[in-house]
């Protein structure tokens, strides 16, 4: 067994603990620190696991420069500068540091400290394995090419963690579960809203690290359980929120802990999504995210809607698709082997376009799914491919839109056209057509916040957007909208609720509650 499996990771007590994110805090070592430091462009580069630009950046000899070479980039510092940037005794008795050379004049870091910033602005510090960033310079093939074994190591934050983060439906509850927590970044970002976090993992060695995570950036302990998918909470009182971040790569084998879940195909996934409405509490939300199989034979929408239980409403988002080429070389690279012998590599990249070929797989998409617990007769399932750029985070956008959801399921038609809408915040309107022609061609309404949506709308459509805000009942503005053109308010009332409701679910238009 490689270093990952045994070597020890940090202890410490609760002082030493604090007193080390205080020499963090002193020396600026923090995510705003960071940026100062090395500028944008190394800042970003260094988050694709590219280390170069930050080496130039820090061939100074203050304590920030120390603290980002030893605890970012994999660097020996001598001891004497350690010492200048914090407790360094303290740090090497805890097993932060251990000392190298033959004189043991220099130390070096065991684990990656990466400054990490809250929602609400919080300097925290997410505690991982050392260069496991995914894909880059010192990504998981960095450690393969170490001689090092990659099977269970730990990643700290990426663009996937990042991602679920801002999905996540920030309203406090009493109960939070984070499941298959690797590094505790969701942990973490919860114990900021719930009373109780619970985070479990299959690999021991996440939990260690999740503690520490928790720990160093001052949050609240939480519950850390060992074991597989909902193993470890079965039988217990459901949860307010459930977020995972989970090992869903399809690939033709379990190769890498953090990413590969033993299941074939997408089933990792459709056996979170059928389990979690048995651990959520009534209007709970369960938020991960997903890769799922597109298939010749059915569409992806119709497949990924079939996991969703009875008793949840569902939202489900695709925001990216790729073939089962490019698919198979991004996670083969992400392992390193495009770096070993390229024998091996083609028969493993033989053995995922076999697997897709015997399961009818064409293409796979990525995305995130929610949930939300309901008694609702008639659950919304909503299933769609959204590619475009939006604007993070988005966990307000994910409770407004179910709030609509709710809305729309008990108005009817009548009921709607009683109802006062206001157009949502940063809707613009632009119309397409022909110059110097007197009427557009078609009007579009554009979002600039939120999901960034845009949508096609008639000119009834459009006037009627533009009138809302909060003052006359939909119907009333149809009303008078039909004298203008000339068009009968009878049949605008009858034609015009579908195209509202749209508008509604799509949340151009919000509903003014009595």
């Amino acid at each position: 067994m490689g270093r990952v499996s045994t070597e020890a990771l940090p202890a410490g007590g609760d002082e030493s603990t604090r007193r080390l994110r205080e020499s963090l805090m002193v020396a600026g070592f923090t995510a705003d620190g960071l940026l100062e430091l090395l500028g944008a462009p190394a800042y970003a580069a260094l988050a694709r696991g590219e280390t170069v630009p930050a080496l130039r950046a820090t061939r100074g000899e203050g304590p920030l420069e120390t603290l980002v070479r030893l605890f970012l980039l994999r660097q020996p510092a001598p001891y004497e500068r350690a010492r200048a940037a914090l407790h360094a005794e303290e740090a090497l008795a805890d097993g932060w540091l251990e000392r190298e050379g033959p004189g043991g004049d220099s130390v070096r870091a065991t684990v990656d400290v990466r400054p990490y910033s809250g929602p609400e602005g919080q300097d925290w510090w997410i505690v991982s394995d050392l260069g496991c960033a995914v894909g880059g310079a010192g990504g998981i093939g960095a450690r393969r090419e170490n001689g090092e074994d990659a099977r269970g190591a730990v990643l700290g934050v990426g663009g996937a963690s990042t991602t679920l983060a801002g999905l996540t439906v920030r309203t406090p509850v009493a109960r939070a579960l984070d499941l298959g927590t690797g590094s505790g970044v969701q942990a973490l970002h919860a114990s900021a809203f719930a009373t109780r976090v619970t985070a479990t993992d299959l690999n021991p060695r996440a939990l260690r690290f999740a503690r520490l995570t928790l720990a160093l950036s001052g949050a609240q302990e939480a519950d850390l359980r060992e074991g597989s998918l909902f193993d470890p909470v079965e039988g217990e009182e459901p949860y307010d929120l459930i977020v995972s971040n989970p090992p869903f790569v399809i690939s033709p084998a379990a190769r890498l802990t953090y990413r590969d879940g033993g299941m074939r195909g997408d089933e990792m996934c459709r056996t979170l999504v059928r389990g979690a409405v048995g651990h959520l509490a009534q209007g709970g939300y369960c938020q991960l995210l997903a890769n799922w199989e597109h298939r010749a034979d059915e569409d992806w929408r119709d497949r990924v809607s079939a996991w969703v239980p009875q008793g949840c409403d569902a939202w489900i988002v695709q925001r990216e698709v790729q073939d089962v080429a490019q698919y198979a070389e991004l996670w083969l690279r992400d392992a390193g082997d495009h770096h070993g012998d390229p024998d091996a590599y083609a028969a493993r990249y033989d053995a995922w376009l076999e697997e897709f070929e015997q399961r009818g797989t064409k293409a796979v998409g990525f995305g995130w799914i929610t949930l939300r617990k309901t008694e609702a007769e008639r659950p919304s399932v909503i299933a769609e491919e959204w590619p475009h750029p939006v604007e993070q985070p988005l966990g307000d956008v994910v409770l407004s839109h179910f709030e609509r959801q709710d809305f729309l399921r008990r108005t009817d038609d009548a009921a709607l056209l009683g109802h006062r809408f206001m157009l949502a915040d940063e809707v613009v309107q632009e119309q397409v057509g022909m110059p110097g022609a007197e009427d557009p061609e078609y009007v579009v309404l554009r979002q600039n916040r939120g999901m960034r949506r845009a949508t096609t709308v008639d000119t009834v459509g459009a006037g009627f957007a533009g009138v809302c805000d909060g003052t006359l009942s939909a119907g009333r503005i149809l009303d008078a909208i039909g004298q203008l053109v000339g068009e009968s308010p009878v049949e605008l009332r009858e034609r015009t609720p579908e195209a509202i409701r749209l508008l509604v679910e799509q949340g151009f238009l919000t509903p003014v509650e009595a």
